[in-house]
């Protein structure tokens, strides 16, 4: 455990996120407090004012790094910049090692080069601003950059005043694979509540229907969880239930995540066709075997190749395949396989994810017993699938990062000219309200760059279905206190 003392809590957050970078996996506790308190080999103090920052890393009670700055700019911001740049300053003196990312500790980097394309910056004029504020790489600058002239071509006439956009969970999976920190359950588990679940959900949409019937909706997401472990007749009554509740005249994108290869079928493809879905997603996460037994995929490689091409039979042309990097035991020629395979796929889009251990998942709880298999990634891994998705022309179109992600990188999303998925971009630009519906699904109000305003429902499927009626309060009375209730 690290143990860091600070003087201002409000910086504590920060703080834990840049340390944590430098050491994933470690236990690290940032407290305002006199003294230190843990009998541990390295500390850390922190403190901030307006005036000063200073930051001292101690091991074994002696100083090993420490230094000073007078305060450049006290607001807030540039005071939290100029605090995370002496921080990473000495940790990358103490350590020995720099982040490819710098000091950008949040999950949305490029928001930053958005924001700055919005307001009549140049490519280099916001790519020297990232080197020099955040201490971001070239080469990380140059990709968020690339993303964001992208996203502004992809988003290009959508209205975000009017616009919305809307995800509809099922919270339902084959089976839990092992680094899952999702509101997942087995369908097993719940086969004789999947009607009440679905009957709660209706009634949900019925309202946001209601709600939101001036609006023009852009873009529909069915994810989970997986989808595709509805049956037939289940998909169709859901996806006939969300024509019925909303006008689809202004509709960009209907995407629903078909995961798993052992949720699927050609009848169940034949109804996701016949509803006008445009864009399915098909994950294999590896194509190795031995990883996916290890994982909890209860599937083979062998039904990964045999849904895709069942997609394709059906007549989808808008097919994306997750994978992940970094899972236990997997090295660089194990995910060059994986690329191979995807290679003679050819799927319209690919999502590379580094794999983010998260408190809820499996794998964190039992870390230990895969420790020693190791969790590699690195920035020859992440190159090498960069080259397998832009040499059959797919090109990075969004990104985001998680906590505690394998070699502190990021997850890209790589897309065939035209066959970008919306949805994504819009959730991680945040320029445009979501409304969701069903169990762990979290709706999201944008009123502004700087005002988004969250509302959840409950996670667990049962409460979901006894509460339904204070979810839809929930959202009632936040849409009547904001002025955005069309009709009750």
């Amino acid at each position: 455990m690290i143990e860091v003392k600070i003087n201002d809590e409000s910086f504590a957050y920060d703080i834990h996120s840049l340390i944590q970078a430098f050491y994933p996996g470690v236990e690290v506790q940032v407290r305002a407090k006199e003294e230190f308190t843990e009998d541990t080999p390295l500390k850390m103090e922190a403190f901030v004012d307006e005036r000063e920052i200073r930051f001292a890393i101690l091991e074994d009670g002696r100083p090993r790094q420490e230094g000073s700055a007078r305060v450049e700019d006290p607001d807030r911001k540039a005071l939290k910049n100029q605090m995370k740049r002496l921080l990473y300053e000495k940790l990358c003196a103490y350590t020995g090692k720099k982040l490819p990312w710098g000091t950008l500790t949040g999950i949305r980097p490029v928001k930053i080069p958005m924001a700055m394309l919005e307001a009549g910056r140049s490519n280099l004029e916001i790519a020297r601003y990232m080197w020099e504020t955040y201490d971001c790489s070239k080469e990380k600058a140059a990709l968020a950059i690339s993303i964001a002239n992208r996203e502004r071509e992809v988003l290009e006439g959508l209205d975000y005043e009017n616009g919305w956009s809307l995800y509809v969970g099922i919270p339902f999976c084959p089976s839990i694979c092992l680094y899952c920190s999702f509101s997942s359950s087995p369908i097993k588990l719940w086969e004789k509540r999947v009607e009440d679940y679905l009957d709660a959900l209706f009634k949900e949409l019925d309202f946001l229907g209601r709600a939101y019937a001036g609006r023009k909706l852009n873009t529909v997401y069915i994810g989970g969880g997986t989808p595709t472990t509805l049956n037939a007749s289940q998909l169709d009554r859901l996806l006939g239930h969300i024509e019925k509740c909303f006008d689809f005249s202004h509709v960009r994108e209907l995407t629903v995540e078909a995961g798993r290869p052992d949720s699927v079928s050609p009848e169940k493809f034949r109804v996701l066709k016949a509803h006008g879905v445009t864009r399915i997603s098909i994950n294999p996460q590896t194509m190795n075997q031995k990883t996916l037994d290890l994982i909890g995929r209860k599937h083979t490689a062998e039904q990964i190749k045999e849904a895709f091409h069942m997609a394709r039979e059906a007549g989808f042309d808008n097919i994306n395949m997750d994978l992940i990097v970094g899972l236990p035991g997997e090295g660089i020629e194990d995910v060059r396989h994986t690329m191979e395979e995807l290679r003679a796929l050819d799927p319209d889009s690919i999502t590379v994810h580094s794999l983010a251990v998260k408190r809820a998942a499996r794998l964190k709880l039992f870390r230990d017993t895969y420790e020693e298999m190791g969790f590699q990634n690195s920035q020859e891994i992440m190159d090498l699938t960069y080259r397998y998705c832009v040499e059959p022309g797919a090109y990075p179109y969004y990104l985001y990062r998680q906590k505690n992600m394998a070699g502190n990188f990021e997850n890209v999303g790589y897309a065939k000219d035209r066959k970008a998925g919306i949805y994504n971009i819009l959730i991680m630009e945040e320029k445009q309200t979501i409304l969701a519906a069903g169990a762990g699904a979290s709706s999201k109000f944008v009123f502004a760059a700087d005002h988004i305003e969250r509302v959840e429902n409950v996670k667990d499927v049962a409460q979901y279905i006894d509460r339904i009626d204070e979810m839809i309060e929930r959202k009632r009375s936040f849409m009547e206190a904001h002025g955005l209730l069309e009709q009750s």
